[in-house]
C-alpha cells in the first residue's frame, strides 16, 4: 500500500473514531514461532500507534527480533466496524511514565479519587516503561455497509455473476 492509500483509510471519519478506543489488539509472532495476540492500551498520535508496557513484558524481545506486527482495533455492535492496521514496532525505553500511558488510560470513567489513586500506583510501581510504536504501513477499514473482507467482497462478485 502507498503512504497516502494509507493516511486515505486512516482520516475516514470513521477510522477516527475507531482510533479514539481504548484498546488494539497486538498481533506478532511468539517465540515458539506462532502467533500471539494481545490486548493492549494504545493512543494515536495522528501518525503512530503508540503503546506501553512494563520493561520486562515477555513481547519486547519478541518484537525486537521480529517487529513485522498487526493490529485490530473493533466495536462490539452489530454489524462490527473494524480497522486492520500493519507497520513495524519500534521499542523506545524511558524513564518514567510516558505520557500516552496516563493519557490512553484516560477514557475509562474515574471518578477524579480513583484517578488520583491509579496514577499514584502507577507511578510507585513502574520505574520506566517501553513505548511500542507503530507506524501504519497498511490499513483497511471493515463496516460491513460500504466495505467487505476481501474474501466476502469475492463472493458478492461471484453472486452478481451467477445471477448475472
Amino acid at each position: 500500500m502507498k503512504p497516502y492509500e494509507v493516511t486515505e483509510v486512516l482520516n475516514r471519519p470513521l477510522s477516527q473514531e475507531l482510533l479514539a478506543r481504548d484498546l488494539t489488539r497486538l498481533a506478532y509472532v511468539a517465540k515458539d514461532g506462532t502467533p500471539r495476540n494481545v490486548p493492549i492500551g494504545f493512543t494515536w498520535n495522528g501518525s503512530e500507534i503508540v503503546m506501553c508496557t512494563s520493561k520486562n513484558a515477555p513481547k519486547l524481545p519478541l518484537l525486537r527480533e521480529k517487529p513485522a506486527v498487526a493490529l485490530t482495533i473493533d466495536t462490539e455492535v452489530h454489524p462490527p466496524k473494524i480497522l486492520l492496521i500493519r507497520g513495524r514496532a519500534e521499542l523506545d525505553v524511558v524513564d518514567g511514565i510516558p505520557d500516552e500511558y496516563l493519557q490512553m488510560s484516560g477514557s475509562y470513567t474515574m471518578t477524579p479519587e480513583q484517578r488520583v489513586e491509579w496514577e499514584a500506583e502507577v507511578r510507585s510501581l513502574y520505574d520506566g516503561m517501553v513505548r511500542i510504536v507503530v507506524t501504519p504501513t497498511w490499513a483497511k477499514l471493515i463496516d460491513f455497509e460500504t466495505t467487505l473482507p476481501t474474501a466476502v467482497e469475492e463472493l458478492v462478485k461471484q453472486r452478481a455473476e451467477r445471477q448475472g
